[in-house]
């Protein structure tokens, strides 16, 4: 029996695992058994994670494994030995154990990148759901603390996609737990010389509008130079006195790439060939925020976001059981790029291309429906009840966006 082995449970890693079994099934094979290694059997709905009540935000999917066959092993993997092709893993009480693999998909994800900084222990963060469930705690904490300005402000750190939809979410937020009546202050930190410089022109005037409506301020052009439990200081010498500082700058692939052979981008991901195989390596596909996948011919790359860790899950277990069984592979092609971002009370925004052109649904309203339906319904793992459905859903020429 030969064994793909996938590490990770987030959208790459179940698109790959339900991908892998529908290729094995389109051409009736079971000398091949698909394994994944994570440390549970849960889809962390992380683009959700800047919204309030984020522990209800941990899709299960032991059912699911069950009802395609899909073998789940709980752990968190440590060491690849790719010469003998062997992933050393930890169990939750801290045994260490190990899995062989004739094909490895790696689809580990990302991690934030948390600067050697001083006071950087003081942040909060919306990176998973751990971190994102404190943040939730310390803001409801703070309606037991004294009426002050530091109370009342947050800095957001990060002028990027995360940041700005967790800037956009806190005013909200905050007067359901501090009263309609507090004087709040969101302040975004960003290096950029404008607002929402790293989105591009297209989206910006929408930023723009929604956090004047909302209140959110920007300081652009300076960066957080240190953070202490009342405020932080940027490298301009500004001081901001504040009870809650949330870093959202700067994602990477998860360190475990490391250890495999291959080139890297300057994020940590490493470099995929067109059916997402690690460039040079004989036995490693890679999926997701650790894929460094062109997805046209134009010289665009996949970005770290479920709109593209999806898909190349499904290209890359597709791929990964095409080459073991001897069928033919697809080439990973997804040249329509999307974004929705959304703006907390004002609304969203929804553009096409990669310029980020706004697009209908030009309503802030319909974008926001639109915003809504991606994050708790698309998004979502397919129901365990419906196997057919599932496997038809991890078709890779399904279109996307």
């Amino acid at each position: 029996m030969k064994n793909i082995l996938i590490i990770g449970a987030g959208f790459a890693g179940l698109w790959s695992a339900l991908s892998a079994v529908r290729q094995l099934e389109l051409n009736a094979r079971k000398d091949v058994e698909v394994t994944l290694l994570a440390p549970q059997a849960e889809l962390h709905v992380r683009p959700r994670f800047y919204e309030p009540d984020v522990h209800t935000m941990a899709a299960p999917l032991q059912a699911l494994f069950e009802a395609v066959n899909v073998r789940f092993v709980q752990g968190t993997a440590f060491h690849i030995d790719e010469a003998a092709r062997r992933v050393r893993y930890r169990t939750q009480s801290g045994t260490e154990c190990e899995l062989g693999y004739d094909r490895l998909i790696m689809a580990c994800g990302s991690v934030l990148n948390r600067p050697d900084m001083v006071g950087i222990e003081h942040v909060f963060d919306v990176d998973k759901i751990d971190s994102a469930a404190r943040l939730e705690t310390h803001l409801k904490s703070l309606a037991n603390l004294p009426d002050t300005p530091a109370r009342n402000t947050v800095v957001v750190a990060g002028g990027g996609f995360t940041g700005i939809e967790t800037a956009t979410e806190l005013p909200a937020r905050l007067r359901s737990i501090l009263g309609e009546q507090a004087t709040l202050r969101v302040v975004v930190i960003d290096r950029g010389a404008r607002v929402g410089a790293a989105l591009g022109d297209g989206i910006r005037p929408a930023i723009e509008q929604a956090c004047e409506a909302l209140g959110v301020e920007w300081i652009c052009g300076a960066t957080v130079a240190s953070v202490d439990p009342d405020g932080v200081l940027l490298d301009n010498g500004q001081r901001i006195d504040a009870s809650t500082v949330i870093w959202t700058v700067g994602f990477k692939a998860n360190p475990l790439t490391e250890q495999i052979s291959g080139e890297r981008d300057r994020q940590g991901r490493l470099h995929v060939d067109g059916n997402l195989k690690v460039k040079g390596n004989d036995a490693v596909y890679a999926a997701g925020d650790v894929a460094y996948a062109a997805c046209d011919e134009v010289g665009n790359h996949a970005v770290m976001s479920c709109q593209h860790a999806i898909p190349l899950g499904r290209y890359a277990g597709n791929n990964a059981v095409a080459e073991l069984i001897g069928v033919a592979p697809m080439t990973y092609s997804q040249p329509k790029y999307v974004t929705c971002l959304d703006l907390g009370a004002w609304g969203a925004v929804y553009t096409e291309g990669w310029e980020r052109q706004v697009s209908p649904p030009e309503d802030k309203a319909e974008a926001k429906l639109l915003k809504s339906q991606i994050n708790t319904v698309w998004i979502y793992p397919p129901a365990a009840n419906d196997r057919a459905a599932a496997l038809a859903a991890a078709d890779p020429t399904i279109p996307v966006a």
